[in-house]
């Protein structure tokens, strides 16, 4: 979470972007992640560089010594966010603006890239010199103050309260997922260096950079050191589909600043029949939108079949067994009425998932983890695609606390069960014998299956009552009539004294 001065420089920018006129929240947002990008590209060719010495490899920069923009060639070095940075506000201003931006839009040699597709009609919109070189001096004072913390997540968080602009505005239908939440999740399924990773409603593409970022730190030699392998990473492990261009020109500028060079990013309304995929992906991990209500007619018939509904929480469950291939590993949020919900089609889903597939595990988070966005009370639900059964228990979890408080300000505190929630579903063998009274236990599936498939933890946890012996009637009289007593005799001293 940011606190403090980090997150004061951040509001500062923001209030730069409104005093020079920029006030919708999407287009800052956007110029923003543009400049972080442009920020990051000087890092990270930086980085390669070393790397590529230390290893004694040849390295290319992508700031050449020469550069062909349109039908000029410039030196590359201009280029640089270290180096236009210290240029006068004027210079600077041009640099960006015929130079710079339109270097960024044609940097992906592939076309029909996710990058090439949502960079080619985004604009640069800051309106004068004066107010570029305060935004860029009030970024580079931001990245100074995330290089002195000691948090391998800063840049996430920080890019996580800038987008969360959206939610404070009211513009979003769907609200970001918290990043420590993220992690816990792609922790859990721990993704493999064969996967094909989908999220069918990817927004700016979180969990797909957390599953990178996993891979990238688990299995780097296996990965990286193979020419087979480290292609299907690059090019055809990552898939995100969503309805806004400007998330997906993020999601895609995202993915490419944490090395995944050609993610598959399109523009796709998942629940209609523009989407065919089917049995495709092996690991589905979402946080889908809630408590939206869409028409029959623009729902892909197939998910009608599973599940007739309106209901985009449980139109995405039936979309997930659809896209998964068998064996598939689906890990996704849903809001607690998905688990207990008593319509035709709340059963049906669930139904579905536990009788044809395979259900493991459902994480009962609490009410605050959204806040202060939404109040919403969540769960996480991991399943395998089966197609016939394989449910004979679930594990339950019931979280109380995810290591920031549960009111509007989300401050750090030490309670945090994420660290024992991923302990254990790793070791699942060890759940058998706890007792419901305890955090975590199993429930058979018949159990489930008599309670109409009900999936709320407090339907099976239970409650340990500790029986307390108070005093007779008599007693507690006696008691009353001595202090009553004590009361008259001080009483009557007071009065003496008087």
């Amino acid at each position: 979470m940011i606190t403090g001065e980090l997150k004061n420089k951040i509001d500062g920018l923001w209030d730069i972007f409104a005093s020079g006129g920029l006030v919708n929240p999407l287009d800052v947002i956007e110029q923003i992640t543009y400049l972080m990008f442009i920020h990051d590209l000087d890092d990270t060719d930086n980085l390669r560089a070393k790397e590529s010495a230390m290893l004694g490899l040849p390295h290319k920069s992508i700031f050449a010594d020469e550069v062909t923009i349109g039908e000029r060639t410039i030196d590359g070095h201009q280029l640089k966010w270290s180096t236009f940075r210290d240029f006068p506000a004027g210079r600077m201003y041009t640099i960006m603006q015929e130079w710079v931006f339109p270097f960024i839009k044609n940097l992906h040699a592939d076309k029909d890239s996710a990058y090439s597709k949502y960079m080619d009609d985004a604009i640069f919109k800051i309106p004068t010199p004066l107010m570029l070189d305060k935004v860029v001096t009030s970024l580079d004072e931001i990245y100074d103050l995330m290089n002195s913390m000691q948090s391998s997540d800063i840049r996430g968080d920080v890019y996580e309260y800038i987008s969360s602009r959206l939610q404070v505005n009211g513009m979003a239908g769907a609200f970001r997922t918290p990043r420590h939440i993220i992690k816990m999740i792609v922790e859990m399924v721990q993704p493999k260096q064969e996967d094909v990773i989908c999220d069918p409603a990817c927004g700016t593409a979180g969990f797909l950079v957390e599953a990178g970022k996993f891979l990238r730190e688990n299995c780097k030699e296996e990965i990286f050191f193979n020419r087979q392998k480290k292609d299907h990473y690059m090019n055809s492990m990552f898939f995100g589909y969503d309805m806004g261009r400007t998330m997906l020109r993020i999601g895609a500028m995202n993915m490419m600043t944490h090395g995944i060079e050609n993610p598959f990013i399109e523009y796709r309304d998942s629940l209609s029949d523009q989407n065919p995929d089917k049995d495709k992906y092996s690991l589905i991990l979402a946080n889908p939108p809630f408590k939206g209500s869409l028409d029959y007619d623009i729902v892909s018939a197939d998910l009608l079949k599973m599940c007739k509904t309106k209901k985009t929480e449980l139109l995405f469950l039936a979309l997930f067994l659809r896209m998964l291939k068998i064996g598939g590993r689906c890990a996704c949020i849903v809001p607690d009425g998905v688990l207990f919900g008593s319509s035709t089609a709340h059963k049906a889903i669930r139904r579905e998932i536990i009788e044809n597939n395979r259900l493991e595990a459902v994480v009962s988070m609490p009410s605050g983890v959204f806040k202060p966005y939404a109040g919403v009370s969540t769960a996480i639900l991991v399943f395998t695609k089966t197609g016939h059964g394989g449910t004979d228990k679930v594990w339950f979890y019931d979280m109380k606390a995810d290591g920031f408080s549960l009111d509007d300000k989300r401050m750090p505190v030490a309670e945090n069960d994420i660290p024992d929630i991923i302990e254990r579903f790793h070791n699942l063998d060890k759940e058998t014998d706890r007792a419901k009274t305890e955090q975590s236990f199993f429930v058979d599936k018949q159990d489930i299956v008599n309670n109409d498939y009900d999936l709320s933890i407090n339907k099976y946890k239970e409650t340990e009552y500790v029986p307390v012996d108070y005093p007779s009637t008599a007693e507690i009289m006696a008691d009353l009539h001595e202090l009553e007593i004590e009361i008259t005799k001080g009483l009557a001293e007071l009065e003496e004294m008087l």
